[in-house]
């Protein structure tokens, strides 16, 4: 093998190594990105659930409220 194929041959695994730690960073900001999403679906999730006893409450006292005023049947 001369010292030119070598030369080559040792640009191109050079080029394949940057891109290879590029691809790596890419993919440790997209586990990031992930994480953080996963974080936020629960906190949505989290405060649906407390707007949803909410507005449970809301029903409860809305139908005792009809029942005491008559209009209702029940």
């Amino acid at each position: 093998m001369t010292d030119e194929t070598g030369n080559l041959i040792l640009e191109y695994m050079r080029k394949f190594e940057r891109t290879l730690a590029d691809m790596r960073a890419d993919m440790h900001d997209m586990r990031d990105d992930i994480r953080d999403l996963g974080k936020r679906t629960t906190n949505v999730e989290e405060q649906l659930s407390i707007l949803n006893r909410r507005m449970d409450r809301f029903d409860d006292r809305l139908s005792r409220i009809e029942k005491r005023l008559d209009l209702v049947e029940g």
